[in-house]
């Protein structure tokens, strides 16, 4: 077979609408895994929420996590590559959070806190903190940031001053909300991908990787093959080399059969 492994996003690619994976994905790509080929999720979930998926689908290599500032082996739960938010940054970014009235996500080593009052029940792992000023001597990987006023001010004045070392990612969240992701300005998919192909010992040219969003285009320039989904702006699939079914039809997993029964190699 021409690949040896595969590469899929989590939320709009493997994951249904909401946020499950279905019973055909589950068995396409445990199909994958038994026929050799490896499987790697390539997420903008922090490493602990994305496990559970990991685990159904009985994975044991590299993960990579916040956006590609984090590749992990599920393994020995080793990390590959750790990048971090600049610590000048980190202060500057909490304090306006804390003056402001926001709903923010900030993954640390080993943990998540967030603040904000608009989530009642928090998934494990994440912890409430009523100011980010508890968190300053700590490194975040990422920030994941909520509220339309203080997206507006970290646009207006972080970005002019920090674009050359952070990267500022907006987009819309399922719910219609504005949500800025910010990592170091190396991080993505892409360079993630190298990692964790050096893990397995592979290429990245031996990856065929899926993905929706934006952040999955640059996992789409290293890899050998490609797929948006079908539901993906237009943007995302001129992108890619091909556009698979959308996710609510199980797009990965029909492209997966195919692919096990012979049906193309999909260069």
């Amino acid at each position: 077979m021409r690949w040896k492994a595969l590469a899929t996003d989590l939320d709009g690619t493997l994951l249904d609408a909401g946020g499950q994976l279905s019973a055909r994905n589950r068995e396409a790509l445990r199909a994958a895994k038994a026929a050799g080929l490896g499987v790697i999720l390539a997420t903008a979930r922090w490493y602990r929420l994305a496990l559970p998926v990991a685990a159904e689908l009985e994975l044991d290599g590299p993960m990579i996590a916040c956006q590609g500032a984090e590749v992990r082996r599920i393994s020995d739960h080793r990390d590959l590559l750790d990048q971090r938010l600049p610590d000048a940054f980190s202060a500057e970014l909490f304090a306006l959070c804390d003056a402001m009235r926001c709903l923010a996500w900030i993954p640390l080593s080993e943990r998540v806190v967030m603040k904000g009052d608009y989530v009642a029940d928090l998934p494990d792992g994440v912890e409430r903190v009523e100011s980010l000023a508890a968190i300053a001597s700590e490194k975040p990987r990422m920030a994941l940031i909520q509220g339309r006023s203080v997206c507006d001010a970290i646009l207006g004045d972080l970005k002019p001053r920090w674009a050359d070392r952070v990267r500022f990612s907006p987009s819309i969240s399922s719910r219609g909300k504005l949500v800025l992701t910010l990592t170091a300005s190396e991080v993505n998919k892409g360079a993630a991908l190298s990692h964790a192909c050096a893990d397995l010992g592979i290429a990245t040219d031996d990856v065929l990787v899926f993905g929706d969003a934006e952040n999955d285009i640059e996992m789409f320039e290293v890899a050998g093959g490609s797929f948006a989904m079908g539901q993906a702006a237009e943007s995302v699939k001129r992108a890619a080399r091909r556009v698979a079914p959308p996710n609510t039809e199980d797009g990965v997993a029909q492209v997966v059969e195919d692919l096990l029964r012979g049906g193309g190699d999909y260069d």
